[in-house]
């Protein structure tokens, strides 16, 4: 194993740096809130009956007589997300194991989860990403009833995980696992989907056809098998130690599912334990900070990670920023090729050698942090290892060295690509993200006209009546976080697709998300400032020239400086204040910070520098 890789090991003492005095002050008040004995001893008689009066059996008697450790159980479970489907029959598994390993389980809350796919281009989806917000307290409800001395949490998807994630680093005293669902089998190929969904937009295909491609691909219980956020989710979250090892990408509805459910929760359990307590506030430092965005920046994974990972990290006491990230992606290499930075999908990756092998050239290259503590144990070599079924028993082995199959997953020594995937780009346009590892290199520099639109829909409408069909960089704005709280905006995708292939330069600018299905075009997203706050994307107009450069990673409108800061504000459209729940997070888009903080409405945010629409 090579020695820490110089520029890694930099960057983690700069955000430990940055950090020490607010990771001190989390890390003594989670000391304080630690019990020596189960935490529920101490709660007067009726707090104590109100907790084990829906309890039978032994649990009850258990509950009731504080003998065993208490274990919360949170789901995001429901019907309408494929991937949170299986999570059904996961709580009658967890108490069975975790009665087994001498604890005692009980399902403390639901938290919501809505499915981006469905409200994608929707007014639901500008409920999406404050949806974090509403898990991540939903979560703390969950857990305030100082009854449990540790937690499992079952979340898949989008803003699930960082919810449920800055939710019990507030109760970080607790031992913590995350229990993944799994991928549904493999559909129709990810390519041809994509294909169908240009047709339509050029009025060459049905809506049944479209239909019809669309369900062959999202077809059955399990996550989505692209390389969205919801499997960027599951990745990033296993390499920074809290998964069991090889738990993310195994099927539900398998032997093998089950197996690692049930032993989420006896571990959960030991992990409470005399010297092996490891609560998850210690576990999330520094170190399995910069291992996640090493990991999503191996492997061309979601933009929306560039918001979740410095709110996760927040809720930890740690500083991360987007100069972290573009200085470790300058030397993490692109070892996957996942759709939609490639034609395979999660279940050809986890057939390539997975999650095992990727950590295992990443550590061996330097790139990884070894010394760190996960839910499995000290140490990230552990995480090399795969989990099997041997005549029922649930066995661990050591997972291949090498990629079974180089179309998908490489080594360090045969990259795709010397870099990560994702970009900070920077001009007098303020400050944006771009994921580059689906963008062919002759697509990363474009210079063309500005065409400016106030919403998706009005893009879409413009491009149905033929007005536009030349070099063009498309701006989006008045989609922030403050505006209409930042929608993803993927459906763009398949028209301006089809402007690219009619070889015309293409580009999108906006304070808007493109999710982690941005694809071939390239894309500045979240730009901060954002134009409701009056940020300079709100005095760009029609016709201004201007220039994406993913290669030198700058934005810029070709505009004098002064010329583009005495133009006045363009005000946009107000968007609707009810509708779809829109009223109820009003209080949000008014608190939320800026976009490269996290986009939280935690901690100090930004304050507005003009009104905000409610």
């Amino acid at each position: 194993m090579a020695p820490l890789h110089a520029v890694v090991e930099q960057v983690t003492r700069r955000i430990a740096e940055r950090s020490a005095q607010t990771r001190s002050a989390y890390l003594e008040r989670i000391h304080a809130a630690a019990a020596e004995g189960p935490v529920r001893a101490d709660l007067p008689c009726s707090n104590l009956a109100h907790g084990f009066a829906a309890c039978s059996g032994s649990d009850r008697l258990a509950v009731r007589g504080v003998s065993k450790p208490g274990v919360a159980i949170v789901s995001a479970y429901n019907d309408m997300l494929s991937a949170h489907q299986p999570y059904n029959e996961f709580p009658a598994w967890l108490k069975d194991s975790v009665r087994e390993a001498g604890g005692v389980a009980q399902f403390a809350g639901g938290v919501p989860a809505m499915c981006d796919g469905i409200t994608q281009g929707r007014t639901g989806m500008e409920l999406s990403l404050f949806s974090r917000e509403v898990i991540a307290m939903a979560t703390g409800v969950a857990l305030s009833h100082e009854m449990f001395d540790g937690a499992l949490l079952l979340g898949v998807c989008d803003k699930i995980v960082p919810g449920l994630l800055i939710g019990a680093l507030s109760f970080g005293h607790l031992p913590t696992l995350l229990v993944p669902a799994g991928p549904m089998p493999s559909g129709l190929p990810n390519r041809e989907k994509s294909r169908i969904r240009q047709l339509f937009a050029e009025g060459k295909a049905t809506r049944e056809d479209l239909l019809e491609a669309e369900s062959a691909s999202y077809h059955s219980p399990g996550t989505c098998t692209f390389y969205g956020t919801a499997n960027s989710n599951q990745l990033v979250v296993e390499v920074m130690g809290l998964h069991l090892p090889g738990s993310s990408f195994v099927p539900p509805g398998t032997p093998l599912r089950k197996a690692l459910t049930e032993e989420a929760g006896r571990q959960v359990v030991r992990l409470g334990q005399g010297e092996d307590r490891t609560p998850i506030g210690e576990l999330l430092d520094e170190k399995a900070v910069v291992n996640g965005v090493v990991a999503l920046l191996a492997t061309g994974g979601s933009t929306n990670h560039t918001l979740h990972l410095p709110a996760i990290a927040a809720a930890a006491g740690i500083e991360l920023t987007w100069d972290d990230f573009s200085e470790l992606s300058a030397v993490v290499p692109s070892l996957a090729k996942v759709y939609p930075n490639g034609s395979a999908d999660i279940n050809h990756f986890a057939a390539a050698g997975g999650v095992q092998t990727l950590i295992g050239e990443l550590l061996d290259a330097g790139l990884l942090h070894a010394d760190v503590r996960t839910v499995a144990g000290p140490g990230l070599d552990r995480y090399r290892q795969q989990p099997f079924l041997d005549d029922g028993e649930l066995v661990w082995r050591d997972a291949p060295a090498k990629s079974l199959d180089t179309e998908v997953l490489r080594g360090v020594d045969d990259p795709f690509a010397p870099d990560g995937g994702l970009r900070v780009l920077e001009g007098n346009l303020g400050r944006a993200v771009i994921k580059v590892s689906a963008v062919a290199a002759e697509h990363r520099t474009v210079t063309a006209p500005a065409r400016v639109f106030d919403d998706q829909h009005a893009f879409t409408a413009a491009f149905a009546a033929g007005e536009i069909d030349h070099d063009v960089v498309v701006v989006i704005r008045n989609q922030g976080p403050q505006a209409n709280g930042m929608p993803e905006l993927h459906g763009l995708t398949p028209a301006l697709g089809v402007l690219m292939d009619r070889g015309h330069q293409v580009a999108l600018v906006t304070d808007g998300r493109m999710s982690g299905a941005s694809g071939k075009i390239p894309a500045a997203i979240q730009l901060t400032p954002e134009a409701t706050a009056g940020g300079p994307l709100s005095r760009v107009q029609d016709g201004d020239v201007l220039r994406l450069d993913a290669d030198r990673g700058t934005l810029e409108a070709l505009v004098p400086d002064d010329e583009l800061a005495a133009r006045q504000p363009a005000e946009g459209a107000d968007p609707a204040p009810f509708g779809t729940g829109r009223e109820l997070f009003a209080a949000f888009r008014q608190a939320v910070g800026r976009a490269d903080q996290g986009a939280s409405v935690f901690g100090q945010p930004q304050q507005p520098t003009r009104q905000v629409r409610a």
